[in-house]
This record gives C-alpha cells, sequence and structure tokens, in this order.
C-alpha cells in the first residue's frame, strides 16, 4: 500500500450524499474517491420518499429509469390512512404525495420526473454502482480518522479496518458525506444551531402480507393513534410500506426521558401485531433499532478545501420526506462547481455559493420537519386524546365523534380539519420545489422575486427569476418531446433564447455555454405554447441556465451588446475578475 494515495476530490461517506456526490462528479469526468468505514452499503430502508426534484438531478445523471424500475410509483404511495389500527376503526384518509386529482395536475405540470418511494437500502446500491461504472474508487471498510489542510490540497488519515494500517489520501477536496455524527463536521468546526435528541423512536422492519388491510387504500404512509397501550410508547405509531405489500417498517415513539426500550425480538413483534391489530398475521422481525429525532442545522457547509453535505449538516425527523432529497440536492449543487473550478473554468470564489445557497435551505427544511411532528397535536386535540390518561376516558373520547350531537358533529369537523392540516406534512410542492438561491453565483435583475399567489409551501410556483430552478416545459425535437429541463443539465450552461434572439446564440461562440432557440422553425420547437408563457422574457430575451439548472441571468430583451453581456455575466457567476 502506498504511504500517500492521491485523488482530486475525496468523498467521505457512502449514503445518498455521498453516493450522489461520487456520481455526479464521475459523470462530469472529476477523478474522485469515496471510504467508507462499512463493509456494505445500507441494508435498512430508513429513507425512501424521492420527491420531484430529486428525481431531475437523476434524469440529469442518466439513472432515472433504474430507479423508477425500483421504486413503488406515485399511484400507490398516496391514500395515507389514519387508524386505531391497521385491522381496526378507521379515522380517515388525505390524499398525499400529489395524487389528489388537483395536485396531481400540479405535479405533471411542474416537471418531466414524477415523486417515487424508493428505500434507501435500494438507492445507494444504484448511486454507488453508477459511480463506479463512471470512474469512482470505492473503498469500504476505510474509517476516516483525521484531516488536514494547506493551501494547495487537504490530507486526511483513514484505517484500513480489514489490515488495521493507517495510511494518507491527498486530494484537492474534500466531502464530508458521513452522516448525522459526522467527525469530518467536528473536526473543521462548523457551527450547528438547535438539538441534538429531542425524542425517541424506535425502527421495526419486518416481513409480513398485510394485503387485506393495505392494498384496497394503497399508501407508504399508515398513523396508528392508539388510546393505551401494553407494549409501552407514546399510543402513537406509523406502519411504513417498504414494498407493497409484504414488507414493512414500523416507527414507534418512546419518552426519551425515561429507560429505553429492550429491543428484542419479541417485544418487535409484539409492537407490530399491536399496530396490525391482528395477532394471527404472521410476521418476520428482520431488525430494529433506537434512534432519536434532532432539530439541527448547520449555518456554515465549507472550511477551506473540505465541504460537508447532506445529515452532517441537517438533521431532522422523517416527516415531509425531506432528508435524502436534500442530501442528493446538496450534491448536484456542489459538483458541477468543483468540477468547473478543478478544471479552471471557474475561480475557487465560486466554492463560497456552496454554503450561501444550501444552508438557507437547510435551515428551512430541517425547521419544516419538525414542525410538521408538531401538527400532529391537532389530531389528538379532535379526537380528545389530550385531556386525560385514562384508557376507557380516550376511548370514550374517540368514540364520541360517532354521536348524532351538535358537540359530536363539532368533533367530526374538528378531525376533518386536523387531517387535512396534514398536507404541510405531506404535500408540500412549494417546499420541495420553490427554493430559491442567492449567491454571488446568481445575477439579479433588479426585480423583487416573484410572489406566489398561492401558499409557498403548499404550491410550486414556476418563474425564470434568477436564483430560481429553470421551469420545466415540453418541447419537440425531431420529433421527439424534451423537457427544458432535458436541454439544461448536462455538466454545462446553457442560454435559452427564441426568435430575434440569434444575437445572444453568436455572444456565447467561444464560451463555455451551449445556446438554444426555441420557437417556430427554431432549434426546439414550443409545441403547446408552454415555454412561451412560463420564460417571463422577450422572444429576443435570454434566460441563462447553470449545470444544475438553475437560472444565473436573464435579460428580458436583446441587449446593445449581448457579447458583452453575456460574458461578463458569465465571469461574474464563475467567479472570474474582470
Amino acid at each position: 500500500m502506498a504511504e500517500v494515495v492521491e485523488t482530486d476530490v475525496l468523498i467521505v461517506g457512502s449514503g445518498p450524499a455521498g453516493g450522489a456526490a461520487a456520481l455526479l462528479l464521475s459523470t462530469y469526468g472529476v477523478r474522485n474517491m469515496v471510504v467508507t468505514k462499512y463493509g456494505r452499503l445500507s441494508d435498512t430502508p430508513r429513507a425512501h420518499i424521492t420527491n420531484q426534484r430529486t428525481m431531475e438531478v437523476l434524469r440529469d445523471a442518466g439513472i432515472e429509469e433504474q430507479v423508477v424500475a425500483l421504486a413503488t410509483p406515485q399511484h400507490l404511495m398516496g391514500d395515507t390512512t389514519f387508524c386505531s389500527s391497521l385491522a381496526g376503526e378507521e379515522l380517515g384518509r388525505l390524499h398525499t404525495w400529489y395524487t389528489h386529482p388537483s395536485r396531481l395536475a400540479d405535479h405533471a405540470l411542474a416537471s418531466p420526473s414524477s415523486i417515487c418511494d424508493m428505500p434507501q437500502h435500494l438507492m445507494e446500491p444504484v448511486l454507488a454502482s453508477a459511480a463506479i461504472a463512471r470512474g469512482t474508487a470505492f473503498r469500504y471498510e476505510t474509517e476516516y480518522l483525521s484531516l488536514a489542510q494547506s493551501p494547495e490540497f487537504a490530507e486526511v488519515r483513514v484505517r484500513d479496518r480489514l489490515r488495521g494500517d493507517e495510511y494518507t489520501i491527498r486530494a484537492k477536496y474534500v466531502i464530508g458525506a458521513d452522516g448525522g455524527r459526522s467527525k469530518v463536521a467536528e473536526d473543521i468546526g462548523l457551527p450547528m444551531v438547535g438539538q441534538m435528541g429531542v425524542a425517541g423512536s424506535i425502527n421495526i422492519v419486518f416481513e409480513a402480507d398485510l394485503t387485506q388491510y393495505t392494498a384496497y387504500r394503497p399508501s407508504t404512509l399508515y398513523w396508528v393513534l392508539q388510546t393505551g397501550s401494553d407494549v409501552g410508547g407514546i399510543g402513537m405509531g406509523l406502519v411504513r410500506c417498504v414494498r407493497p405489500w409484504h414488507e414493512w417498517l414500523i416507527v414507534w415513539g418512546y419518552d426519551i426521558n425515561g429507560e429505553p426500550p429492550d429491543l428484542t425480538e419479541d417485544y418487535a413483534r409484539r409492537i407490530a401485531h399491536h399496530l396490525i391489530g391482528d395477532d394471527t398475521v404472521p410476521v418476520t422481525i428482520k431488525s430494529s433499532s433506537a434512534w432519536t429525532v434532532n432539530h439541527l442545522y448547520a449555518e456554515n457547509y465549507q472550511n477551506g478545501r473540505v465541504f460537508c453535505m447532506g445529515d452532517a449538516v441537517h438533521r431532522h425527523p422523517p416527516s415531509n420526506g425531506l432528508g435524502s432529497n436534500t442530501s442528493i440536492q446538496d450534491a448536484y449543487n456542489l459538483a458541477w462547481k468543483l468540477k468547473l473550478v478543478l478544471d479552471g473554468t471557474a475561480d475557487p470564489a465560486l466554492l463560497d455559493s456552496y454554503t450561501a445557497e444550501r444552508a438557507p435551505i437547510g435551515k428551512q427544511i430541517v425547521d419544516r420537519a419538525n414542525r410538521s411532528i408538531g401538527e400532529t397535536t391537532r389530531i389528538f386535540e379532535a379526537l380528545g386524546l389530550l385531556s386525560t390518561d385514562d384508557p376507557e376516558q380516550l376511548q370514550a373520547n374517540m368514540d364520541a365523534r360517532k354521536l348524532p350531537t351538535p358537540a359530536a358533529e363539532k368533533q367530526r369537523q374538528a378531525l376533518r380539519e386536523a387531517i387535512e392540516f396534514k398536507n404541510y406534512e405531506f404535500n408540500t410542492h412549494g417546499v420541495e420545489l420553490n427554493q430559491r438561491y442567492a449567491s454571488e453565483a446568481v445575477i439579479p435583475d433588479g426585480t423583487e422575486m416573484p410572489a406566489n399567489p398561492r401558499d409557498d409551501e403548499l404550491y410550486h410556483h414556476a418563474t425564470t427569476w434568477p436564483g430560481a430552478k429553470l421551469p420545466h416545459a415540453w418541447v419537440s425535437l425531431n420529433r421527439r418531446r424534451l423537457s427544458t429541463l432535458d436541454i439544461g443539465g448536462q455538466g454545462r450552461f446553457t442560454l435559452f433564447t427564441g426568435l430575434g434572439g440569434e444575437a445572444w446564440v453568436a455572444a456565447a461562440e467561444g464560451l463555455p455555454v451551449v445556446a438554444v432557440t426555441i420557437g417556430p422553425g427554431a432549434d426546439y420547437e414550443d409545441i403547446y405554447g408552454d415555454w412561451a408563457r412560463l420564460r417571463e422574457v422577450a422572444d429576443s430575451g435570454c434566460v441563462l441556465v447553470r449545470p444544475d439548472n438553475y437560472v444565473c441571468f436573464r435579460s428580458f430583451t436583446l441587449t446593445d451588446d449581448p457579447s458583452r453581456t453575456l460574458t461578463e455575466a458569465l465571469n461574474r457567476v464563475l467567479g472570474r475578475t474582470q
């Protein structure tokens, strides 16, 4: 073994963030290496909701079809049920993950990609195998120990856990994607805000044929509210479908201030039967583990040549399904910047935009996920489950909603409203797609960020405002339908213009920019007229899009000197001095 191993980018951690970073860097032709102290990838489903923005990232990386082939599709995800047990009384349902007809239309209009349920133990191998096939060097059983930085590189000390020896990996840049107990983040002194361990939870993965209780109301999530429990816990559990309808994961809360539960197989089976509500169903326990709910985020994601992403910098409960999505999107933001700095196209100053753009998003999703937990209280209040600890009285309070009385009618209305309010956990299209960037890698055009005419958390608002994601519109090329997002991305800048904008195309010659025209007889046909409605600039104007399909500059019309305008804009985005 050589004393020093060299690479351009070293990635510590092989989860969704690390795997996505490796895949994207290798796709862009950047030499990179992944080290993980484990001898395998994830063997539990953990993260699973894969939203449209993440699917767009995977689409650009060329693996969307592989994920779709393995994932549970949207139409089997969204009949979220609230019940006393799977076999017991149903309290109500909510159309989730945009399966309500009106939200399904919003979903289809927003993106060429669909949300799906892709468990982490299936996602990680897709990311890792594609990364390795494209050039990533992957080292299992390799434990990160420490790092030191110089102006030219970072040196990371690692231990080979099979042989027991230590050696150094020298990299131009390091990515810490080593999870919620990140040693890399600790070693580079990233400032954290919030608290670890605000609540306790248990994950139980099991196999059972629950077709009779779930297939007629297909969903990713079944929420079980109990009025009393002979197995301990807080009286509420989640039965999550991993693979329809035979593989499952239970999330069962416990009092973090008390003694942690003894996770025996018998205990896990009792909880499973308790939430199923049918002790005759054969249950095979595959694993069980305790974990804590966290409310913590980093204010800065980088120090020198070291960057952190994923759970290393945003730690929160699984509410809203934002964890792995935000992690993969962190990687998408940073990978192209590293590529352009390493090949000399951009100044290293470009890398400062990573924290400026992603840290506010990390704080937003940590706060949103934790707020969603608290919003469940409204359901408990509507059912009268907070007024007493007596199990018999709790059951009577729940049953009271079925009475033909004014009080019961009021209770029924309160329950409907409480369940409807959970749209803020399960249908936050705006949280997922309205992420706006403000940094030196985005050039303001003097306009205010456009106001969303609807709730900004619940609904996506497409815009070409600099700092927003490129709007999706279907266009055609030689009888083939493509999304505007398919034209962008691919590791390079893309300039969109129309008829009368030919001078913009000429201005892009000699620059690291691909220029395209959209319109009748142009490079692409605006077959539905959607791009003309969404672009917010004139035919002769332009929209400049970064490799991550974010708008970084736009001009409403043709300027007097488009060559100078475009060159100055690109140089500014890339951090290059004039």
